[in-house]
């Protein structure tokens, strides 16, 4: 009993004592938070050190005063909270590091000088055998930027894989900037089969090929590029889209019907089984080079071997154009155009120099945006009038892209007279600039 009297009578002190803690608690935790804004105010801005009142003891260097409420004493604090100090509230936290994006065509043509500019124009023969390698290698190191394996070889798919690889391992990071070096040969089939032995088929003519189905043909141009990819070539010059009128034609026509590398004997045929083999190809991860613009089915003789070949037929608007235009619409990247004259287009120009026939028919007509690639510029008798030099100056003066040179004697010519022309005639630097784009471009697969 006197316990409980003793207990009801500490009731209030108890209850007095809980309010008066939880009054010191509140206060304190008020001063608290006053304190620390006043950190954080102090820890983001600039100090200014407050001017004292007169007569009154300057406050320590570092210290800051929380203001007086009148009921809350004056705390001071010297340095705001460790949290607070490293971590402000709502912080964003910083973005996950990216890797940089790849550099698109324009940037990287401008980090290439004009000496790696003018290499990226050309294409130059190396010997399928590799007889030649050392010497081609040093045409490389000087920033050609594109060989193909020509001649004839029986050594195989591992040979070749060798042969390729001395002529890339010639390439020093200096000599292209990075740009890929494209290896190509002529795997055509039949009479234009530069490589053959073990792991590469015996290719059926394109005549044969025509009488097969689309899509077993583009089968087997699939297995054909395969064995290309496995050689270290990534580009075959093929196929052939020339349109020979008929078979009775075909024996006079010299450079395709006499071979028998036209598919057929009209454009539908030709476009149907020469664009499934363009599909093969791609498909096996090789690029395909469709030729020889405007068409050589209609000529007698052949540019290689001899000189004034003209074709008096073939218009602006011809038939015998539908197979490279529908190669076109169907994303191929290269066209190759032939070494003849069309009177009825370009009287005055062979077509390697006509921007009739590469500006207006390629470009403008055909809507091509891809790369215009010559026939040989450098053995073909039917451009002996004209010196190396403005073989190459004129080819890409008028709207062409890539030289290709079956003579690699002639190629430091060649070269150092587009490099003379493009370092002081402006209007034909922009056209090398214009060329190297195109080629970074559609090597970088746009």
């Amino acid at each position: 009993m006197g316990n409980e009297r003793i207990n009801k009578a500490m009731v209030p002190l108890r209850r007095s004592s809980k309010s008066t803690s939880s009054k010191i608690a509140s206060l304190l935790l008020a001063a608290f938070m006053v304190a620390a804004l006043a950190g954080v105010a102090r820890s983001d801005s600039v100090d200014v050190a407050p001017t004292p009142a007169a007569g009154s003891a300057s406050p320590a260097p570092g210290a800051s005063h929380a203001p007086s409420t009148g009921t809350l004493p004056d705390v001071t604090v010297a340095e705001p909270l460790p949290f607070l100090r490293t971590q402000p509230p709502f912080a964003v936290p910083a973005p996950p590091h990216e890797p940089p994006p790849h550099p698109t065509p324009e940037q990287e043509l401008a980090a290439l000088t004009l000496e790696q500019r003018v290499g990226q124009l050309f294409m130059v023969a190396a010997k399928a055998d590799g007889s030649d390698a050392a010497t081609v290698g040093r045409l490389l190191d000087s920033h050609i930027g594109n060989v193909y394996l020509a001649g004839r070889s029986q050594a195989g798919v591992a040979a070749t894989a060798g042969v390729v690889d001395r002529l890339k391992a010639a390439v020093s990071p200096g000599s292209s900037r990075g740009i890929p070096l494209y290896v190509a040969t002529d795997q055509e089939g039949g009479a234009v089969q530069v490589l053959s032995g073990p792991g590469f088929q015996q290719i059926p003519p394109a005549l044969a090929q025509g009488n097969a189905d689309p899509a077993q043909l583009r089968a087997d141009a699939r297995t054909w590029g395969s064995q290309l990819l496995q050689a270290g070539v990534n580009m075959d010059l093929a196929p052939v889209l020339d349109t020979v009128p008929s078979p009775g034609f075909a024996p006079s026509n010299k450079p395709i019907g006499a071979f028998q590398r036209e598919y057929g004997f009209t454009p539908s045929a030709v476009s149907g089984h020469g664009n499934a083999m363009a599909a093969g190809l791609r498909d096996a991860g090789v690029v395909p080079v469709v030729k020889h613009f405007p068409g050589m089915g209609r000529v007698s003789l052949n540019t290689d071997v001899s000189g004034n070949v003209h074709d008096t037929e073939t218009t602006r608007t011809d038939p015998y154009l539908a197979p490279f235009k529908t190669a076109i619409d169907g994303g191929v990247r290269w066209v190759m155009v032939s070494n003849a004259y069309y009177d009825k287009i370009d009287p005055d120009h062979v077509a390697p120099f006509s921007p009739a026939i590469m500006r207006t028919m390629l470009r403008a007509d055909a809507g091509f945006s891809g790369v215009i690639v010559s026939d040989d510029l450098c053995n073909a008798v039917q451009l002996s009038p004209w010196s190396m030099g403005d073989r190459a100056t004129s080819f890409i003066g008028a709207g062409g892209t890539m030289v290709l040179c079956a003579d690699p004697a002639a190629i430091p010519e060649m070269y150092g007279r587009v490099l003379q022309r493009a370092s002081t005639d402006p209007g034909f630097r922009k056209d090398v600039d214009d060329a190297a784009l195109t080629v970074i471009r559609v090597k970088s697969g746009k």
